[in-house]
Protein backbone atom coordinates (compact mmCIF):
# COMPACT_ATOMS: atom_id res chain seq x y z
CA UNK A 1 0.00 0.00 0.00
CA UNK A 2 1.67 3.84 -0.78
CA UNK A 3 0.78 6.75 -0.15
CA UNK A 4 -1.22 8.84 -2.28
CA UNK A 5 0.61 10.98 -4.16
CA UNK A 6 -1.74 14.12 -4.27
CA UNK A 7 -1.76 14.29 -0.73
CA UNK A 8 0.07 16.96 1.53
CA UNK A 9 2.87 14.88 2.93
CA UNK A 10 3.82 15.81 6.63
CA UNK A 11 6.53 13.57 8.02
CA UNK A 12 7.97 13.94 12.00
CA UNK A 13 10.87 12.35 13.40
CA UNK A 14 10.04 10.98 17.42
CA UNK A 15 13.38 10.71 19.86
CA UNK A 16 13.32 7.56 21.44
CA UNK A 17 15.88 8.78 24.69
CA UNK A 18 13.75 9.14 27.95
CA UNK A 19 9.96 8.93 29.13
CA UNK A 20 7.51 11.74 27.34
CA UNK A 21 6.02 13.74 29.55
CA UNK A 22 3.29 16.39 29.80
CA UNK A 23 5.34 18.67 27.82
CA UNK A 24 6.11 16.37 25.12
CA UNK A 25 2.69 15.87 24.90
CA UNK A 26 1.28 19.43 24.52
CA UNK A 27 4.10 20.66 22.32
CA UNK A 28 4.00 17.76 20.00
CA UNK A 29 2.25 14.08 20.06
CA UNK A 30 -1.17 16.31 21.05
CA UNK A 31 -0.91 18.01 17.55
CA UNK A 32 0.59 15.28 15.77
CA UNK A 33 -2.27 13.22 16.42
CA UNK A 34 -4.52 15.20 15.26
CA UNK A 35 -2.73 15.17 12.09
CA UNK A 36 -2.54 11.89 11.98
CA UNK A 37 -6.57 11.36 11.17
CA UNK A 38 -6.88 14.05 8.37
CA UNK A 39 -7.70 12.17 4.95
CA UNK A 40 -5.91 15.21 3.17
CA UNK A 41 -2.65 14.61 4.41
CA UNK A 42 -0.27 11.79 4.14
CA UNK A 43 1.45 11.64 7.70
CA UNK A 44 5.16 10.04 8.09
CA UNK A 45 6.22 9.14 12.17
CA UNK A 46 9.01 7.51 12.93
CA UNK A 47 11.07 6.37 15.99
CA UNK A 48 14.01 8.00 15.32
CA UNK A 49 16.13 5.44 16.78
CA UNK A 50 19.07 5.84 14.38
CA UNK A 51 19.62 9.35 15.95
CA UNK A 52 19.45 8.05 19.16
CA UNK A 53 22.76 6.68 19.00
CA UNK A 54 24.57 10.00 18.92
CA UNK A 55 23.60 10.86 22.35
CA UNK A 56 23.22 7.17 24.11
CA UNK A 57 24.78 4.37 24.11
CA UNK A 58 23.48 2.60 26.79
CA UNK A 59 21.21 -0.66 24.69
CA UNK A 60 18.73 -1.68 27.60
CA UNK A 61 17.77 2.52 27.56
CA UNK A 62 17.18 2.73 23.96
CA UNK A 63 15.51 -0.26 23.57
CA UNK A 64 13.08 0.79 26.19
CA UNK A 65 12.39 3.81 25.08
CA UNK A 66 11.55 2.57 21.52
CA UNK A 67 8.88 0.49 23.01
CA UNK A 68 7.72 3.11 25.84
CA UNK A 69 7.42 5.59 22.98
CA UNK A 70 5.84 3.75 20.53
CA UNK A 71 2.96 2.77 23.34
CA UNK A 72 2.49 5.78 24.08
CA UNK A 73 1.52 7.41 20.73
CA UNK A 74 -0.64 4.27 20.14
CA UNK A 75 -2.59 4.51 23.37
CA UNK A 76 -2.98 8.46 22.76
CA UNK A 77 -4.86 7.51 19.60
CA UNK A 78 -2.06 7.73 16.55
CA UNK A 79 -3.80 6.75 13.43
CA UNK A 80 -1.92 3.86 11.95
CA UNK A 81 -4.28 3.30 9.30
CA UNK A 82 -3.95 6.59 7.96
CA UNK A 83 -0.03 7.54 8.93
CA UNK A 84 2.85 5.76 8.25
CA UNK A 85 4.41 4.88 11.84
CA UNK A 86 7.95 2.82 11.93
CA UNK A 87 11.13 2.41 13.04
CA UNK A 88 13.72 4.37 11.48
CA UNK A 89 16.06 1.28 11.64
CA UNK A 90 13.61 -0.69 9.66
CA UNK A 91 14.16 1.18 6.54
CA UNK A 92 17.67 0.23 5.80
CA UNK A 93 17.13 2.42 2.23
CA UNK A 94 17.26 5.65 4.66
CA UNK A 95 20.75 4.45 5.68
CA UNK A 96 21.92 4.15 1.97
CA UNK A 97 20.31 7.70 0.95
CA UNK A 98 22.19 8.87 4.45
CA UNK A 99 25.31 7.58 2.54
CA UNK A 100 25.07 9.26 -1.24
CA UNK A 101 23.88 12.76 0.74
CA UNK A 102 26.93 12.71 1.97
CA UNK A 103 28.82 12.20 -0.67
CA UNK A 104 27.07 15.04 -1.98
CA UNK A 105 27.16 17.70 0.94
CA UNK A 106 29.76 20.14 1.48
CA UNK A 107 31.65 19.39 4.70
CA UNK A 108 31.97 23.07 4.89
CA UNK A 109 27.70 23.01 5.42
CA UNK A 110 28.12 20.85 8.36
CA UNK A 111 30.83 22.73 10.08
CA UNK A 112 27.81 25.47 10.21
CA UNK A 113 25.66 22.89 12.03
CA UNK A 114 24.30 24.76 15.63
CA UNK A 115 24.99 20.89 17.21
CA UNK A 116 28.14 20.88 15.96
CA UNK A 117 29.07 24.42 16.85
CA UNK A 118 28.14 24.15 20.08
CA UNK A 119 29.97 21.22 20.65
CA UNK A 120 32.81 23.11 19.55
CA UNK A 121 32.44 26.01 21.68
CA UNK A 122 32.10 24.04 24.86
CA UNK A 123 35.31 22.32 24.11
CA UNK A 124 37.34 25.73 23.76
CA UNK A 125 35.62 27.30 26.89
CA UNK A 126 36.41 24.43 28.84
CA UNK A 127 40.44 25.14 27.38
CA UNK A 128 40.94 21.73 25.29
CA UNK A 129 43.11 21.80 23.21
CA UNK A 130 41.40 19.43 20.67
CA UNK A 131 38.48 21.56 19.67
CA UNK A 132 36.94 18.70 18.01
CA UNK A 133 37.09 16.58 21.23
CA UNK A 134 34.40 14.06 22.15
CA UNK A 135 32.75 14.81 19.01
CA UNK A 136 31.49 11.78 17.00
CA UNK A 137 30.94 11.66 13.41
CA UNK A 138 27.31 10.77 14.38
CA UNK A 139 26.99 14.16 15.78
CA UNK A 140 28.95 15.71 13.00
CA UNK A 141 26.85 13.92 10.38
CA UNK A 142 23.23 14.48 12.18
CA UNK A 143 21.85 16.68 9.73
CA UNK A 144 22.81 14.67 6.70
CA UNK A 145 21.15 11.35 7.77
CA UNK A 146 17.77 13.67 9.03
CA UNK A 147 17.84 14.73 5.61
CA UNK A 148 17.97 11.33 4.48
CA UNK A 149 14.70 10.71 6.49
CA UNK A 150 13.18 13.64 5.10
CA UNK A 151 14.08 13.16 1.41
CA UNK A 152 13.25 9.83 1.21
CA UNK A 153 9.68 10.27 1.41
CA UNK A 154 9.79 13.56 -0.31
CA UNK A 155 8.06 15.46 2.77
CA UNK A 156 6.34 18.69 2.13
CA UNK A 157 6.34 19.58 5.36
CA UNK A 158 8.42 18.89 8.26
CA UNK A 159 6.98 20.36 11.79
CA UNK A 160 9.97 21.08 14.19
CA UNK A 161 11.47 23.72 16.35
CA UNK A 162 12.29 27.09 15.96
CA UNK A 163 16.43 25.31 16.57
CA UNK A 164 15.65 22.81 13.30
CA UNK A 165 14.59 24.96 10.79
CA UNK A 166 18.23 24.66 9.97
CA UNK A 167 18.42 21.20 9.51
CA UNK A 168 15.35 21.61 6.65
CA UNK A 169 17.39 24.08 5.05
CA UNK A 170 20.51 21.72 4.89
CA UNK A 171 18.25 19.02 3.55
CA UNK A 172 16.85 21.38 0.80
CA UNK A 173 21.03 22.33 0.36
CA UNK A 174 21.47 18.33 -0.29
CA UNK A 175 18.26 17.75 -2.53
CA UNK A 176 19.32 20.71 -4.57
CA UNK A 177 22.90 19.89 -5.24
CA UNK A 178 21.67 15.81 -5.96
CA UNK A 179 19.40 16.97 -8.32
CA UNK A 180 21.77 19.15 -10.20
CA UNK A 181 24.10 16.32 -10.10
CA UNK A 182 22.83 13.72 -11.60
CA UNK A 183 20.21 16.21 -13.77
CA UNK A 184 16.83 15.11 -12.69
CA UNK A 185 14.05 16.23 -10.08
CA UNK A 186 14.42 13.34 -7.50
CA UNK A 187 13.84 15.29 -4.89
CA UNK A 188 11.55 18.38 -4.10
CA UNK A 189 11.81 20.67 -1.47
CA UNK A 190 10.88 20.75 1.84
CA UNK A 191 9.21 23.19 3.78
CA UNK A 192 9.86 23.85 7.55
CA UNK A 193 6.41 24.17 9.52
CA UNK A 194 6.92 26.03 12.88
CA UNK A 195 4.50 26.79 14.87
CA UNK A 196 4.64 29.46 17.05
CA UNK A 197 1.09 28.61 19.16
CA UNK A 198 2.72 25.35 20.21
CA UNK A 199 2.63 26.12 23.86
CA UNK A 200 5.92 25.32 25.78
CA UNK A 201 5.09 24.08 29.20
CA UNK A 202 6.89 24.98 32.68
CA UNK A 203 7.94 22.14 34.77
CA UNK A 204 7.86 21.41 38.81
CA UNK A 205 10.28 24.49 38.91
CA UNK A 206 9.01 26.72 36.60
CA UNK A 207 11.56 26.51 34.41
CA UNK A 208 10.70 24.69 30.99
CA UNK A 209 9.85 20.95 31.47
CA UNK A 210 12.84 19.28 30.31
CA UNK A 211 14.33 15.66 31.30
CA UNK A 212 17.75 17.78 31.16
CA UNK A 213 16.45 19.48 33.73
CA UNK A 214 15.42 16.60 35.75
CA UNK A 215 11.25 18.48 36.66
CA UNK A 216 9.00 16.93 34.30
CA UNK A 217 5.63 14.91 35.41
CA UNK A 218 6.01 11.55 33.10
CA UNK A 219 2.68 11.16 30.77
CA UNK A 220 1.49 7.38 32.74
CA UNK A 221 2.78 7.69 36.04
CA UNK A 222 0.42 5.94 38.69
CA UNK A 223 -2.35 7.89 39.77
CA UNK A 224 -0.70 8.05 43.27
CA UNK A 225 3.03 9.32 41.81
CA UNK A 226 0.92 11.87 39.82
CA UNK A 227 -0.69 13.12 42.67
CA UNK A 228 2.72 13.38 44.18
CA UNK A 229 4.46 14.94 41.30
CA UNK A 230 1.61 17.87 41.32
CA UNK A 231 2.13 18.54 44.93
CA UNK A 232 5.41 19.61 44.30
CA UNK A 233 4.81 21.88 41.69
CA UNK A 234 6.33 24.81 43.06
CA UNK A 235 4.18 28.09 43.98
CA UNK A 236 4.48 31.43 45.65
CA UNK A 237 3.92 32.20 49.60
CA UNK A 238 0.40 33.85 48.91
CA UNK A 239 -1.99 32.48 51.25
CA UNK A 240 -6.23 31.28 50.51
CA UNK A 241 -8.00 34.23 50.00
CA UNK A 242 -4.86 36.23 48.27
CA UNK A 243 -5.50 37.04 44.69
CA UNK A 244 -3.37 35.12 42.40
CA UNK A 245 -1.81 36.10 39.12
CA UNK A 246 -2.79 32.85 36.87
CA UNK A 247 -0.33 33.89 33.74
CA UNK A 248 2.61 33.56 36.24
CA UNK A 249 1.63 30.35 38.08
CA UNK A 250 2.58 26.78 36.51
CA UNK A 251 -0.09 25.15 37.68
CA UNK A 252 -2.61 27.37 35.96
CA UNK A 253 -0.55 27.03 32.56
CA UNK A 254 -0.21 23.09 32.94
CA UNK A 255 -4.27 22.95 34.09
CA UNK A 256 -5.62 25.59 30.96
CA UNK A 257 -3.33 23.07 28.45
CA UNK A 258 -5.62 20.31 29.18
CA UNK A 259 -9.19 22.02 30.33
CA UNK A 260 -11.74 23.22 28.21
CA UNK A 261 -11.85 26.81 27.26
CA UNK A 262 -14.45 26.92 29.98
CA UNK A 263 -13.08 25.74 32.39
CA UNK A 264 -10.26 27.28 32.11
CA UNK A 265 -12.04 30.49 32.63
CA UNK A 266 -13.72 29.22 35.86
CA UNK A 267 -10.37 28.48 36.96
CA UNK A 268 -9.10 32.10 36.23
CA UNK A 269 -12.57 33.37 38.39
CA UNK A 270 -10.91 30.75 41.27
CA UNK A 271 -7.45 32.80 40.58
CA UNK A 272 -8.92 36.18 41.33
CA UNK A 273 -11.19 35.32 44.55
CA UNK A 274 -7.78 34.17 45.67
CA UNK A 275 -8.27 29.79 45.26
CA UNK A 276 -5.94 28.06 47.93
CA UNK A 277 -2.28 26.46 46.49
CA UNK A 278 -3.63 23.03 47.78
CA UNK A 279 -7.28 23.21 46.34
CA UNK A 280 -5.52 24.76 42.85
CA UNK A 281 -3.34 21.23 42.73
CA UNK A 282 -5.71 19.16 43.74
CA UNK A 283 -7.65 20.39 40.82
CA UNK A 284 -4.76 20.16 38.68
CA UNK A 285 -4.56 16.66 39.31
CA UNK A 286 -7.94 16.08 39.14
CA UNK A 287 -8.32 17.55 35.64
CA UNK A 288 -5.27 15.50 34.64
CA UNK A 289 -6.38 12.38 35.69
CA UNK A 290 -9.99 12.40 34.14
CA UNK A 291 -7.89 12.92 31.02
CA UNK A 292 -5.08 10.49 31.11
CA UNK A 293 -6.46 7.64 32.73
CA UNK A 294 -7.93 5.84 29.99
CA UNK A 295 -4.77 6.29 27.84
CA UNK A 296 -2.92 5.37 30.83
CA UNK A 297 -4.64 2.06 31.05
CA UNK A 298 -4.05 1.51 27.43
CA UNK A 299 -0.42 1.95 27.60
CA UNK A 300 -0.02 -0.42 30.32
CA UNK A 301 -1.83 -3.02 28.15
CA UNK A 302 0.21 -2.00 25.17
CA UNK A 303 3.79 -1.96 27.70
CA UNK A 304 2.12 -5.87 28.28
CA UNK A 305 1.70 -6.92 24.71
CA UNK A 306 4.91 -5.98 22.62
CA UNK A 307 4.51 -8.32 20.39
CA UNK A 308 1.50 -6.15 19.14
CA UNK A 309 3.79 -2.97 19.11
CA UNK A 310 6.01 -5.11 16.82
CA UNK A 311 3.35 -5.87 14.70
CA UNK A 312 2.10 -2.16 13.99
CA UNK A 313 5.60 -1.12 13.59
CA UNK A 314 6.59 -4.13 10.96
CA UNK A 315 2.80 -2.79 8.87
CA UNK A 316 4.14 0.35 9.42
CA UNK A 317 7.94 -0.83 7.93
CA UNK A 318 5.97 -2.73 4.95
CA UNK A 319 4.31 0.58 4.01
CA UNK A 320 7.23 3.12 4.08
CA UNK A 321 9.75 0.42 2.30
CA UNK A 322 6.84 0.03 -0.42
CA UNK A 323 8.15 3.73 -1.22
CA UNK A 324 11.43 3.78 -0.28
CA UNK A 325 12.56 0.39 -1.87
CA UNK A 326 11.59 2.09 -5.65
CA UNK A 327 12.85 5.31 -4.80
CA UNK A 328 16.62 3.71 -4.32
CA UNK A 329 16.19 2.06 -7.45
CA UNK A 330 15.86 4.87 -9.30
CA UNK A 331 18.57 6.49 -6.92
CA UNK A 332 20.94 3.52 -8.19
CA UNK A 333 20.62 4.06 -11.61
CA UNK A 334 20.80 8.00 -11.45
CA UNK A 335 24.94 7.59 -9.33
CA UNK A 336 25.59 4.59 -11.22
CA UNK A 337 24.95 2.12 -8.94
CA UNK A 338 22.00 0.24 -11.02
CA UNK A 339 22.46 -3.54 -12.40
CA UNK A 340 23.62 -4.45 -15.11
CA UNK A 341 20.94 -6.14 -16.90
Amino acid sequence: MSASSDKTRVLTGITTTGTPHLGNYVGAIKPAITASQDPSVQSYYFLADLHALIKCQDPKRVQQSRLEIAATWLALGLDTDNAIFYRQSDIPEIAELNWMLSCVCSKGLMNRAHAYKAAVAENEETGSPDPDRGITMGLFGYPVLMAADILMFNADKVPVGRDQVQHIEMARDMGGRFNHLFKGQYFSQPDAVVDERVQVLNGLDGRKMSKSYENTIPLFVSEKKLLKLVRKIKTNSLEPGEPKDPDTCTLFQIYSAFASVEDAAAMRVEYANGIGWGEAKNRLFEQLNAQLSEPRERYQALLEDPGHIEQVLRQGAERARAEAAPVMDRLREAVGLGRFV
